[in-house]
């Protein structure tokens, strides 16, 4: 099949998968049908919503599949009537061995690390939250154990020291469109490669489980940086959190930070937690008895704001986070 154009089934759902599956259908790529999330009910009305890669298949003229269930007899021989050759994923659930055993040349997934790093739900989140100063997306063949598959290609971006994950998540996205474009151009040209992840010279597997509330929640006891480092990995959504406890432990608040700073050759020897007005800067003490500045954050039935304008308005003598 040399220089002939496979046809296509993409399976997505949310805006980074959109930026492939349009770098595909801009190049010319057939597309022959997207699946995607079932329509989910949304806001105080529960008016449908559908997901991002529906919406840009339906203003694209492409067509839509929405199973509630993959393994769906119906649904499989749906797909099997498309006769594609190929079947791209990206941001989509994990798909039954039926389904992507199915085309002649495989089934690949765009990843959001440099694989075998960061298998799992929240790869992005992780490397940040970690303290990791580069990440990047790799394609690689679907295999039964999720994430395993061999490694078609890989591009590694750096991450910045205060860089969250909305802005990291941006740029994969960007740079995933054209990895995917670029691994579909070398399965039709003939001239694709892979390497096993258990290759020699490669990162050892690490796993980036699906975020939780409590993975979210800021242990003030840990050192500024790990700190710091969290509210980037989980900013702007889900978002760090942390409870605000005022004088006398009455009527605790949940708040969400969104943006810290280190505070440099800075320390305190108060309980972490501890909250300091330091001239309109909100600076809270961590465990390492360095301190950390909230630029950032939402008080619960607040919208969002800066630190400092939340200091004109709010009292916080003898309040701590916890």
């Amino acid at each position: 099949m040399n220089d002939m154009k496979p046809k296509i089934v993409f399976f997505g759902t949310p805006d980074f998968a959109v930026e492939s599956l349009d770098r595909l259908v801009n190049s010319g790529y057939d597309v022959a049908a997207v699946v995607t999330a079932a329509d989910k009910p949304a806001g105080r009305g529960h008016h449908l919503l559908q997901s991002a890669v529906k919406q840009y298949a339906l203003a694209n003229g492409l067509r839509v599949l929405q199973p509630e269930k993959l393994k769906d007899p119906a649904f499989v021989a749906e797909l099997q009537a498309i006769d594609a050759d190929l079947f791209i994923v990206i941001a989509f659930r994990m798909l039954p061995e039926v389904v992507w055993t199915m085309p002649r040349l495989g089934t690949f997934n765009l990843h959001g690390s440099l694989l075998p790093r960061y298998r799992g739900a929240a790869p992005i989140n992780w490397a940040i939250i970690n303290g990791d100063k580069e990440t990047g997306v790799t394609t690689f063949f679907l295999k039964h154990e999720i994430d395993t598959g061999d490694i078609i290609d890989r591009v590694a971006i750096s991450i910045g020291p205060d860089e969250n994950v909305g802005s990291v998540y941006d740029r994969l996205m960007r740079v995933g469109a054209d990895l995917t474009v670029k691994t579909v151009d070398a399965i039709s040209a003939g001239t694709l490669t892979t390497i096993p992840q258990a290759a020699d010279g490669l990162e050892a597997p690490t796993p980036a489980p699906k975020i939780f509330k409590e993975t979210c929640r800021i242990d003030w006891s840990k050192p500024a940086q790990n700190i710091h480092n969290l509210v980037r990995g989980l900013s702007p959504v889900p978002a760090a959190w942390t409870t605000l406890v005022p004088a006398g432990a009455t009527d605790p608040q949940q708040v969400k930070i969104f943006a810290t700073a280190i505070c440099k050759n800075n320390s305190a020897d108060s309980v972490p937690g501890t909250i300091i007005d330091n001239d309109g800067h909100m600076t809270v003490t961590c465990g390492d008895g360095t301190l950390v500045e909230v630029l950032e954050l939402q008080p619960a039935g607040k919208k969002r704001m800066c630190a400092a304008d939340y200091l004109r308005g709010a009292r916080l003598d003898n309040c701590r986070f916890e």
